[in-house]
C-alpha cells in the first residue's frame, strides 16, 4: 500500500464517529466467525447471496461456494485471491486464526489497496488513545501507537472516500468513522457490483434456489 505524509491533524479523532450502519464494517454481531469461506467472502457478497447462504445444509454451502465463482469472472476471482493473500501476511497479527476478519482486511478485500494512507501521529509515548490506559508500546516494544489513526484514502469519481481507523490495545485496529460518506454506499456497491459482479444475475439465483436448504 502506498503511504503517504504523515500528519497529526489529518482527521480529529474526537469527531462524531459516523454509524457503522453504512461502512463496509457491519455491527460486530452481524459479523460471521464460525464458516472460514463465509468469513472471507462475506463482504463481497449480494444481500440476496448472504440470506440464501445462511440457509443452506452443509452440502448445499458447499455447492454456494462453486457456484459463487463460477457466477463471476475469472478476473474477479483471481483479482479476490490477491487481496486475500495480502490481508493474510499483512494483518495476521491482529487476528492469527482469521487474518480476513478484521476491519482493515474486510475493507482491503472490497475495496482494495487505498491510494493513499494518512497518519494521525502521536508525539507522545505517554498519551494513550482515549479510552486506552497505560503503556503505548506493544508486547513486541515496538511503538504501534505512535500512529494513532490510519486514515485510508480512495477516490471515487470525482470524490474521495475516507475510512479511519484506530489503534486499540494490544494488537488492533478498529475502524471509526469515514468522510465523504454522503458517496460511500455507491462506492461499496460498485465495488461489490461492478469489481465483483454476477455476470449473469437470473440464471444465478436460479441454480442457488435448487440448492440444498437445511430447512425444506
Amino acid at each position: 500500500m502506498k503511504k503517504a505524509s504523515r500528519s497529526r491533524a489529518f482527521v480529529a479523532l474526537g469527531a462524531v464517529v459516523i454509524s457503522l450502519a453504512g461502512l463496509a464494517v457491519p455491527s460486530p454481531a452481524a459479523i460471521p466467525k464460525k464458516d472460514a469461506w463465509y468469513t472471507q467472502h462475506y463482504i463481497i457478497m449480494q444481500d440476496f447471496e448472504r440470506k440464501a447462504y445462511r440457509a443452506l445444509s452443509a452440502e448445499g454451502r458447499k455447492a454456494f461456494q462453486e457456484l459463487f465463482w463460477a457466477a463471476r469472472t475469472q478476473e474477479a476471482r483471481g483479482k479476490f485471491l490477491a487481496r486475500l493473500e495480502y490481508v493474510r501476511k499483512t494483518f495476521w497479527k491482529e487476528n492469527s486464526r482469521q487474518p480476513w476478519n478484521t476491519d482493515r482486511s474486510r475493507v482491503y478485500l472490497l475495496n482494495g489497496s487505498p491510494a493513499s494512507i494518512e497518519y494521525d501521529q502521536n508525539v507522545s509515548w505517554l498519551s494513550p488513545l482515549p479510552g486506552q490506559a497505560g503503556s503505548t508500546t506493544s508486547r513486541s516494544n515496538e511503538d504501534v501507537a505512535a500512529d494513532r489513526a490510519e486514515i485510508w484514502v480512495y477516490p471515487y469519481d470525482e470524490y474521495f472516500i475516507r475510512y479511519t481507523f484506530v489503534f486499540v490495545n494490544p494488537n488492533s485496529w478498529r475502524i471509526t468513522q469515514t468522510t465523504g460518506s454522503r458517496y460511500l454506499g455507491e462506492f461499496e456497491e460498485f465495488n461489490k457490483n461492478v469489481t465483483f459482479g454476477i455476470v449473469d444475475i437470473e440464471r444465478y439465483k436460479q441454480d442457488l434456489a435448487g440448492l440444498d436448504k437445511t430447512k425444506k
